[in-house]
This record gives structure tokens, C-alpha cells and sequence, in this order.
């Protein structure tokens, strides 16, 4: 049998010593770097394929009448961001896993190849299956031991968003990224189909700055918090033409927090949970959802107001990274040649500047090797003070290769900007 959690704590050191190096991530973009994401052809597919950004979709081929899947759950070596990487855990060289497609009514018949050092199984979050197919090791199947290979085989009686990860020794094997997104088509496409279907798994981490390998026994304190598990700057955006209807599928298998998710320049209407359509009298527009842990939540709305428009978690210690957790406040404080001195020796302390988060100390700050500051990267106008869970939707006039990489150009008169002494006189405001 393979070893449990507690067997792995009891092995302390030497459960390093089982080889766990990573592979690197095979799978390749179907994008060239920094080019917008494409709406996927139809095709022969009755449905537009979701796009995982950051991530890919599970091929499939045809036999007998079934979709015929192949996950292999295996070591990954995983960039969070430009700068911090993990030893994960992941399926077919990616985390989290790629991102698997069906129509309701499919016979799906998926095999799973344990490739890691442990035993472990997949269970089908969300879905309708027999309860032999449910992935719960030790209840409704034994574990798939190092180098076995299982088939799990259902009929997708319902349409959604749902999820699959591991669900044996869960806390340590989703810790270390063991997780995916399951999407299902309906038969009968709705009138109103999405011109854009994007899907983003948010997860969290315990990664010690300096340090490859998450922590799985974290219980509060996570400082790697992601979005198809990358943290901001390394999030790719989700762009969109004006007019275009956007369906923005979210899920969160995170450990132990739930996350608002809040979009910056419009409002939407929450269309579906895990659990079903929401009855459109049942519907009212918002701009922030609720994701619970354990749950997916899809929202739709018309991409009607240009711009690049932040969408992040509002828990604000979830848009920022690592070298926020566990430093000092020297919110005040005039720390001057003492704390460059200093930083040298205790590199967190050069996460925080002085006067708070927007002095570009991201930029500047001495930090642990494979590590990366608390907050952002460059944006349009200085230096974008969030990190995290946050990434970008960029709405344009029309889309074409650079959109993605390119910024926002407000026209004349809709950008905010110094005041000048006329205008504060002529408003009667007195700035001193």
C-alpha cells in the first residue's frame, strides 16, 4: 500500500530523499508569448472549447462511443511566477492539471496513471457518477498504488462547472496540487452562447520564501495565493471585444479560505453554481462573487466598457505573495540607512517600505533566492501595488496579437491626472 499522511510525516527527511525533482511541464501554449487568447473554433465540436489561462485542455479520442482521457498524475516542476517555483504535484506536467472538456450525455472513460511516490485516487467534484467512480480512497475504491493505472467510466448526466482532485491523504496530495477543471457542455447550447468561455481555479499555498516544496501542514498562514496557479505578475489576462458576451467559469479548491472575487469596470450576474443553472428570476447583477471553498461559481456579463479592468480576490492580504507574511509593521517609520543595513541580513524586511506598499520595493527590495516580492509588477503607470490572486480584463474595440501584452490608452479627458490651480479655483478646493 502506498504511505499515508502520517507515514510521510513520520519519514521526515527521508521522504525528500524519495526523488521528488519535478518534471518540467511538457504541455505547450497553443498561443505564441504574450499574443491574446483566441475564441477556439467551434470546429467539428458542438460547443466553443473553454479557454484555461495559464493552462490547457485534456486531449481526448474517440472509441466505441466513449471520450477516452488520460490523466497522469506525476512530480511537476511548476512556476508560480517569473522568479518563484515549485516541486509540485500535478497531472500530464502541468498544475494545476489541464482542464478536461465534455457535452452532457457523454460516455466518459478516463484512466489515471499514479506516477508519484504515493498512492492516490481522483474524485469528480461535483459530479453524478456510481458510487464505485466517486475517487474516495478507502471508500469507494482502494488507492492506486505507484505505477497502477485505474479507469474510472461514467455518463455526464448533468451540465456545469465542476472540478477533479485528488481525494486520498486530500490535505497534503491537493496542497501539493493535485486538481483540475471538469467542464461540461450542455447537449442543447443556450441561445445566448458565451462569444468568450474562460476557466480559473484558484487555489493557496504554503510556500516559505528561499524554499521549492509547498507545505502541506499549513493551516492558516498561506502566502501563495493563485489563479490557475500563478500569482500576478505571471496571471495571463482574459481579453475580450467590445460587445462580446464573456462567461468566466471560477472554481476554488482552496485549503481553507473562500474568495471574493470582484471585476473592476462593469457588473455581471452569477448564471450557474456547481450545483446547477440559477433560474434567471433567481439572477441580480453584482460585481463580486463569493466563490466557498469546495464550490464553482459562473458569471456572465457584455464586455460594454473598454479598458483593462483589475479582477482580484478583495480578502486584501490575497492579492499579495510571500514576502508579505510574517515581516514587521514600519508603517511610520524612518528606518533610513539602518534598514538597507539590515535588509542585507533579514531580506524579508525589505518587503515593506517605509510609507507602505508603493514605493517600488518590488523592484528593488533584496530578496531570498526563488522567492518573489509581496505585491506586483510594472503596469501603464507605475508599479501595479497587488500581487496574488489578482489578474487583468482587458476589453478593446478590437482584438488582435498584442492586446494581450499591450496596455490600456485612455482618450483625452477620461484619465485621472494632476489638478491644476485653475481647476482647483474654479471649484473653491483648497488643497493646503
Amino acid at each position: 500500500m502506498g504511505a499515508t499522511r502520517r507515514e510521510i510525516l513520520a519519514m521526515g527527511a527521508g521522504a525528500a530523499a524519495l526523488g521528488l525533482l519535478g518534471r518540467a511541464a511538457r504541455a505547450e501554449d497553443e498561443n505564441p508569448a504574450g499574443a491574446a487568447p483566441k475564441p477556439p473554433a467551434r470546429g467539428s465540436l458542438p460547443y466553443r472549447p473553454v479557454v484555461t489561462p495559464n493552462g490547457a485542455a485534456l486531449p481526448f479520442r474517440e472509441v466505441g462511443g466513449a471520450k477516452v482521457f488520460h490523466l497522469v498524475a506525476e512530480e511537476v516542476e511548476h512556476e508560480f511566477a517569473p522568479g518563484l517555483n515549485g516541486h509540485c504535484w500535478g497531472y500530464n506536467g502541468r498544475v494545476h492539471g489541464p482542464t478536461i472538456e465534455a457535452v452532457e450525455g457523454d460516455l466518459v472513460r478516463i484512466y489515471v496513471t499514479n506516477r508519484l511516490p504515493v498512492s492516490t485516487s481522483v474524485h469528480w467534484h461535483g459530479l453524478y457518477v456510481p458510487s464505485g467512480m466517486d475517487g474516495v480512497g478507502g471508500l469507494s475504491q482502494r488507492p492506486i498504488e505507484p505505477g497502477e493505472t485505474f479507469k474510472y467510466e461514467f455518463t455526464l448526466r448533468q451540465h456545469g462547472t465542476f472540478m477533479y482532485h485528488s481525494h486520498h491523504d486530500e490535505m497534503v496530495q491537493m496542497a501539493m496540487g493535485l486538481m483540475g477543471m471538469f467542464v461540461v457542455h450542455p447537449r442543447k447550447q443556450p441561445a445566448a452562447a458565451p462569444d468568450r468561455d474562460y476557466a480559473l481555479l484558484l487555489s493557496e499555498w504554503a510556500l516559505k520564501p528561499g524554499t521549492r516544496r509547498p507545505d502541506p501542514n499549513e493551516m492558516t498562514d498561506f502566502n501563495v495565493l493563485t489563479m490557475n496557479a500563478r500569482v500576478f505578475p505571471g496571471t495571463e489576462p482574459l481579453v475580450a471585444a467590445l460587445g462580446e458576451r464573456v462567461r468566466i467559469r471560477i472554481g476554488n479548491l482552496s485549503g481553507m479560505d473562500h474568495h471574493p472575487i470582484h471585476l473592476h469596470g462593469t457588473s455581471f450576474q452569477t448564471v450557474e453554481t456547481d450545483g446547477g443553472v440559477i433560474p434567471e428570476s433567481a439572477r441580480w447583477p453584482e460585481t463580486t462573487v463569493l466563490v466557498p471553498t469546495g464550490s464553482t461559481r459562473t458569471i456572465e456579463f457584455v464586455a460594454d466598457n473598454p479598458g483593462d479592468w483589475a479582477m482580484h480576490c478583495h480578502m486584501t492580504h490575497h492579492v499579495m505573495t510571500q514576502m508579505g507574511h510574517g515581516i514587521p509593521n514600519l508603517i511610520g517609520v524612518d528606518p533610513s540607512e539602518f534598514d538597507m543595513e539590515l535588509a542585507r541580513h533579514v531580506p524579508s524586511l525589505a518587503a515593506m517600505g517605509q510609507m507602505g506598499l508603493d514605493d517600488d520595493a518590488g523592484d528593488e527590495a533584496v530578496i531570498p533566492p526563488n522567492s518573489t516580492p509581496m505585491i506586483g509588477g510594472d503596469g501603464p503607470h507605475g508599479y501595479i501595488t497587488m500581487g496574488g490572486m489578482f489578474t487583468v480584463v482587458k476589453i478593446r474595440d478590437r482584438i488582435d496579437d498584442t492586446t494581450a501584452r499591450d496596455w490600456y490608452r485612455a482618450p483625452a479627458g477620461t484619465q485621472a491626472d494632476v489638478a491644476t490651480a485653475a481647476e482647483l479655483a474654479r471649484d473653491g478646493i483648497r488643497a493646503r
